[in-house]
């Protein structure tokens, strides 16, 4: 399995913040997500799905965004961060977007994580900056909405992931589903 690219920084956060502290490491706890923080839990932790049906599944367990998305931001005139839109693991090296669904991240020594979809970027961005959740959003050249925030995933074996560590990509089986917003 090739390394597929970098982890560029890992936050979290205990309460329901948008943005997430940086931190030294963060420990993936299998089946429930990164521990010590807001979203850590076998069910749905995101106040509004809560709200919804409290009893759905967690899908948004880790949420991964790429750096290069921070890189594009900046260019634009945003000052954003790692941690800073609500992720948890930023990302280098990885076409985050293009990934199906299913896809497997080995991070660091032992933790895999397992792709559910799409973040849907919300308002509360605009908080940050002015303008910056439309800034994560664009029309593809079939006039479909690109969502461009980020990823999900759910942890399948727990584990410490830091600044530095590897990523390894493993393909889900074909045919491949590509990822819709969770």
């Amino acid at each position: 399995m090739p390394s597929n690219g970098t982890v560029d920084a890992v936050s979290r956060s205990a309460t329901h913040t948008l943005i997430k502290p940086n931190q030294d490491y963060i420990r993936l706890v299998e089946g429930l997500g990164v521990e010590g923080d807001a979203h850590l839990g076998k069910t749905v932790k995101h106040r509004s799905r809560v709200a919804r049906d409290p009893s759905q599944p967690n899908l948004r367990q880790v949420h991964f965004i790429h750096a290069e998305l921070h890189d594009e931001l900046r260019l634009k005139d945003f000052d954003v961060r790692a941690g800073q839109m609500g992720e948890n693991i930023t990302t280098r090296g990885i076409d985050l977007l293009a990934l199906p669904t299913g896809t497997r991240l080995h991070l660091g020594d032992t933790a895999i994580v397992e792709v559910t979809g799409l973040r849907n970027p919300c308002a509360q961005l605009d908080e940050i900056q002015a303008g910056l959740m439309a800034a994560t959003l664009e029309n593809g050249a079939d006039g479909t909405l690109i969502r461009k925030a980020g990823i999900m995933s759910i942890v399948l074996a727990g584990g410490t992931v830091q600044p530095g560590d590897t990523i390894d990509v493993e393909m889900p089986e074909e045919p491949f589903r590509p990822l819709a917003r969770v």
